[in-house]
């Protein structure tokens, strides 16, 4: 006999309304939307009176589960069923799920939520600092033990950070480069200050603009891949295998990268400018007639060195804080998937912003410096 659809009869008594479940509620029955939506329309409409689940044809416990939620999580009074049941619905009550009472809205609830932030901002300033530390004192013992330095993990981080990164990089900054002359160009013409887009474009792109994209770029592309390497080692559990069996993790993992991550950002830093540069010439000479030759010649002059040792010096502080930004987002990572591109999302956004306000600080404490 084919399964009839689930649908509840109300029967009128002296003792008030008497509500029969009929038919099969079962999964098969329930999961189809026609099925279903008479099922809650009829929910809608039912009297309270007492329940009987005798007539029932079939009931599993999605069946069980659906009638649970309808009573509010609890038998109702005089229900009619079989000890079978009985067993059923004392299972679904066990395993069911209460969600907690949803709080009412108070008038401090945004400052509490503002504490939270703060107290998390400090939580994360104690453990970079801490990483920091840690670093300086893992530098120490590579000054006095050369030997015992992880050199070949400090060589592939110099080239998965460094060579792999100059095709991206060199196509940003050329485009940028193209874009910003471009733009100077139809501002410089109204005025006939053609000579002076070698002025802006220089001291633009290799003060400032040329640094700080090439640290975005890293923060995104290593910054990502820091964070994600170190965190699948908590997921996959080596950290614990590298703490039992004593290897430093701030030794063997963050120095390492944070090392050559400061090593190779200037060079990334020059190699974007000079991209940005030679994509800016190109732009000036199409649009405005400034020749490579006038150029390459009236750079030296327009821009100082004391620029390019700025932006340098930058670089270096750009390259360790994003290392160190992506090793402590990757050791805070929790052993599941979740956490890992959680913290993954969080260790580019904090590295970009820390690249910006640090460009930022660096513009107000050296702003008379190539001036």
């Amino acid at each position: 006999m084919d399964d009839s659809p689930a649908r509840i009869e109300v029967q009128h008594t002296p003792q008030g309304p008497l509500l029969l479940t009929q038919g099969a509620w079962t999964a098969s029955n329930l999961t189809t939307a026609a099925a279903w939506g008479a099922l809650t329309a009829q929910f809608k409409t039912l009297p309270a009176g007492r329940w009987s689940l005798a007539p029932l044809q079939k009931l599993d416990y999605l069946g069980a589960q659906v009638l649970w939620t309808q009573w509010q999580h609890r038998l109702p009074d005089g229900l009619e069923l079989t000890p079978e049941q009985q067993v059923m619905f004392a299972a679904v009550e066990k395993f069911t799920v209460k969600l907690p009472p949803e709080r009412p809205h108070a008038w401090y609830a945004p400052l509490l939520l503002l504490g939270a932030r703060l107290l998390s901002m400090l939580d994360h300033l104690k453990g970079l600092l801490r990483l920091l530390g840690q670093l300086l004192l893992d530098i120490g013992r590579l000054v006095r033990h050369p030997g015992q330095g992880p050199w070949r993990d400090f060589s592939g981080h110099l080239y998965h950070f460094g060579a792999t990164a100059l095709p991206i990089t060199a196509l940003v900054g050329f485009l940028i480069g193209v874009v910003l002359a471009y733009l100077i160009s139809q501002q410089l013409r109204q005025f006939g200050a053609d000579a002076f887009i070698v002025n802006i474009l220089g001291i633009s792109l290799i003060r400032e603009l040329g640094p700080v994209l090439a640290a975005i770029l890293i923060a995104g592309r290593s910054g990502s891949a820091i964070t994600a390497q170190i965190g699948v080692m908590r997921v996959t559990e080596e950290l614990d295998a590298m703490r039992v069996m004593g290897i430093a993790r701030g030794f063997r993992l963050v120095m390492p990268r944070a090392l050559a991550l400061a090593l190779v950002m200037p060079l990334i830093s020059v190699w974007t400018t000079l991209a940005a540069l030679l994509g800016g010439m190109l732009a000036a000479d199409i649009s405005m007639d400034v020749t490579p030759s006038f150029f390459i010649n009236s750079l030296p002059a327009a821009v100082k060195v004391s620029n390019l040792a700025l932006a340098t010096a930058k670089s270096v502080v750009f390259g360790l804080l994003i290392a160190l930004v992506g090793c402590h987002y990757g050791l805070r990572v929790k052993p599941n998937t979740e956490s890992l591109g959680q913290g993954t999302t969080a260790s580019v956004v904090t590295s970009i912003t820390v690249v910006i306000l640090v460009d930022a600080l660096f513009a107000v404490l050296f702003r008379s410096v190539g001036i």
